[in-house]
């Protein structure tokens, strides 16, 4: 199969010729590994892997600098570089609403428009990886608005201002909208998947109550997975934590492909997910970065990413990844035992 067919079968739950595979990675953790294989470009490893995937973005407006070393990018998130021995890393802080006070404060912050970004290159860059599934956006309906607030605040908004939250998640939401629709018509509807980000939980659960979720977090998830499938795609829902409780309402929502699972859930496991949601919801991901990628031996890799392979891909419905970005302190070792093609 081609890569992309490979894709495109395994999230019609149709077993392919082998799993697929996708990468993320931090950007130090991509110079870290282009060192160590000796590639001067990200597709040469990539090629090397043998990634099915490929991620797609347009330029949108430059980050700005602001006194004490902090950048803002566009939506008013703000954050600090920390430096790592192979590249800095983002830490987050509070954003650009942090101090609102009131409703009009919301209003009068210069709020982007896709008008901003270029979507001129978008079709040749789809030509360029004709044979591959193409993943395009970073599309965030409820987190980043909280990364804008703060989250202090915005947990606090979830009960002293729930107007705000609705205000700001809407404004969110019509935003990738319009900006996948338009991505949508500049590739002439070639775009596999769309990504959706949300962290809605931490190590042991969600990070908000069920009603909070219908709430807060369900309508505007369910219109731009109706947008998205209406554009000829799927959804690909990203959320970090052990999310369990909210997986059936996400597939209810529209969600096609969950990341990326939350490796250390017992409920989480390969095993449970499959019995409940095989044949249902498709999965990417899940292979543990907090202890085994940066930690373990390239063996217990091999060994946790086939058996990955095997019971979430036995007949489809996965692709493989790793349970968050691959960090700097992955060993490459460990990166090049993971793709092993015989795993798959």
């Amino acid at each position: 199969m081609l890569p992309r067919e490979r894709v495109l079968a395994a999230l019609s739950h149709q077993k392919p010729d082998r799993t697929p595979a996708d990468f993320w990675a931090e950007p130090p953790a991509w110079k870290r590994l282009l060192d160590y294989t000796g590639h001067d470009a990200p597709e040469k490893l990539l090629r090397q892997l043998q990634v099915d995937l490929r991620h797609l973005e347009v330029p949108g407006p430059p980050e700005i600098s602001l006194p004490g070393g902090i950048c803002q990018n566009f939506w008013g998130e703000r954050y600090l570089y920390r430096p790592t021995d192979w590249g800095p890393m983002r830490e987050d802080l509070p954003g650009a609403l942090a101090g609102a006070r009131c409703a009009e404060d919301l209003d009068r912050f210069p709020w982007p428009s896709p008008d901003g970004f270029d979507y001129s290159r978008l079709a040749a860059d789809c030509d360029r990886h004709e044979n591959y599934a193409l993943l395009y956006g970073f599309a965030d309906i409820w987190q980043r608005p909280g990364l804008v607030r703060g989250w202090e605040n915005w947990f606090s908004d979830l009960v002293e201002h729930p107007d705000w939250v609705h205000a700001l998640c809407s404004r969110f939401t019509r935003f990738y909208q319009e900006d996948y629709t338009r991505a949508a018509e500049a590739s002439g509807g070639r775009i596999d998947l769309y990504l959706v980000i949300s962290d809605l939980g931490h190590q042991a659960g969600p990070l908000i109550s069920p009603r909070m979720f219908q709430e807060f977090v369900a309508p505007y998830l369910r219109s731009l997975c109706d947008t998205i499938h209406g554009l000829g795609a799927r959804v690909l829902f990203h959320s970090c934590g052990n999310i369990g409780a909210f997986l059936p309402a996400l597939e209810k929502l529209g969600v096609d492909l969950l990341d990326p699972i939350q490796p250390l859930s017992p409920a989480l496991q390969p095993e449970a997910l499959h019995a409940e949601f095989g044949g249902r919801l498709a999965f990417h991901g899940g292979v543990d970065m907090q202890r085994l990628l940066p930690f373990g031996s390239a063996e217990e890799v091999r060994s946790t990413v086939a058996g990955y392979c095997r019971v979430l891909g036995e007949s489809g419905g996965y692709i493989l990844a790793p349970g968050h970005l691959f960090q700097p302190e992955v060993p490459p070792e460990n990166v090049l035992a993971f793709y092993d093609p015989d795993l798959r």
